[in-house]
């Protein structure tokens, strides 16, 4: 239940409406409070404070109208440039990197900001009375609505600088790049003494799995992407159970409804009241996210190299870029530990198997595709050589070296097949033969 929470609350705050929503309910709250504040504190200004402040009721009502409409017609302003930038990114960067510009924090603050403020205004207007039998002017809360435009004057100046800055190739990289870098941060943990946990003997265990009388398939209940596996409640539930579950997907994996996704290794019969919440710790959705999917920001870098390598963009130096961003992600899994299949309980019991990521899958998700698109570019593979020797040099295993030796002997291939310039190739192999000898 708590990582359901989680998961939800993370959804939340990654949506393009909740933080406005927030911000007019907020203003709302405001604004009943300060009418309130009115009312039981009979204000009266004097000194300077008599030529800012309200005097009459019908110079309250043209603030109130003047403000209120002038940022519900900003706040239009702000929607359109926003759905501009939105479409630049899309043709220029790919769809899947609209998210981002959908979750960023200044775009939902400066859009809700304003509708706030034009709700606000609306309720404090709606309170202004004066007739023959009652007269009512909310001094504090019209001054307070003052305030707002002047601080929504100052948010639309720093909006359309946001938008300027964050259109840009290079700002779309590095902001994809700091996420990639925290979701490996977080799923991947550095090892800090220099020592890499090795495997556990698990023959005895998977022995006791072969013992077993039955073995039970559970199958996902719809279509989608996987985005979040409880891996917890899976232990739990395999403990409370006396079961083995083989857990045969990961966040990220696309599922068909009816495929199977977890065998469950059991004595006796499956109870459906467990397979419930077996298949409830699994969480699918329409798209991939980025909880616990590595290869989420990966691919969204990879696709911005990949539409500037395309031949109607022919944008080199934005994949060396993408290139350069990504070598600093892979060189931190050089000296993290990758998560292993085998999850036991606190009694030290095999309960889960699981599918992980592996450091070579993530290098051939990296960089695969950029050679493929850039292997008529030989400032790009070029670039690629140069990263291969770069990570090469802060591998910490000889399984690491193996994997960017093998990628190293892909992008000297594909430069053979290519080059038209004898040099280049000669500047390329130079990099290449100073950590593998060319035949």
């Amino acid at each position: 239940m708590k990582t359901k929470l989680q998961y939800f609350w993370s959804t939340l705050q990654s949506s393009f409406w909740f933080i406005p929503l927030m911000l007019i309910l907020a203003a709302m709250v405001a604004a009943v409070a300060l009418v309130y504040v009115d009312e039981v504190w009979d204000f009266e200004p004097e000194g300077v404070f008599r030529f800012l402040l309200v005097g009459s009721a019908d110079s309250a009502r043209s603030i109130l109208s003047t403000i209120a409409g002038a940022m519900i017609g900003v706040a239009g302003t702000v929607f359109s440039i926003t759905l501009v930038a939105l479409t630049l990114a899309s043709s220029q960067f790919g769809p899947r990197l609209l998210q981002n510009f959908m979750h960023d924090r200044i775009n939902q603050v400066v859009l809700g900001s304003y509708i706030a403020t034009f709700t606000y205004c609306l309720i404090v207007l709606s309170t202004v009375k004066s007739s023959d039998s009652f007269n009512f002017l909310p001094v504090l809360a019209i001054s307070f609505a003052l305030f707002l435009a002047v601080v929504n004057i100052f948010l639309l100046v720093i909006f359309i600088h946001h938008i300027a800055v964050n259109i840009q190739a290079d700002q779309v990289i590095s902001k994809v790049n700091m996420a990639l870098n925290q979701n490996f941060t977080k799923l991947f943990p550095e090892i800090t003494d220099g020592s890499f946990e090795q495997e556990k003997d698990h023959d005895s265990h998977i022995q006791r799995l072969k013992e077993v009388s039955g073995k039970y398939s559970i199958k996902i209940r719809k279509s989608g992407y996987v985005q979040h596996i409880d891996y917890k409640s899976l232990i739990a539930i395999a403990k409370e159970n006396d079961v083995f579950l083989e857990i045969r997907t990961h966040a990220g994996h696309f599922l068909v409804e009816g495929q199977v996704v977890i065998e469950a290794y059991l004595r006796g019969d499956m109870l459906d009241k467990w397979e419930d919440k077996v298949t409830d710790a699994i969480i699918v959705g329409p798209k991939r996210t980025s909880l616990q999917d590595a290869e989420f920001a990966i691919r969204q870098m990879v696709e911005v190299a990949s539409r500037a390598l395309s031949p109607g963009v022919n944008d080199p130096f934005t994949a060396i870029t993408v290139i350069d961003k990504l070598t600093d992600s892979i060189a931190y899994l050089t000296r993290a530990q990758m998560p292993g299949a085998y999850r036991y309980d606190d009694r030290g019991q095999l309960r889960l198997i699981v599918k992980t990521m592996s450091f070579s899958g993530i290098v051939s998700i990296a960089f695969n595709q950029i050679r493929q698109f850039g292997q008529g570019s030989p400032a790009v593979l070029i670039r690629l050589m140069e990263a291969m020797l770069t990570i090469h040099s802060l591998c910490r295993t000889e399984d690491q070296k193996q994997v960017v030796l093998l990628h190293a002997r892909m992008i000297h291939e594909a430069a053979k097949r290519n080059f038209g310039e004898p040099r280049d190739l000669a500047d390329l192999e130079d990099r290449y033969a100073s950590i593998c000898p060319i035949d």
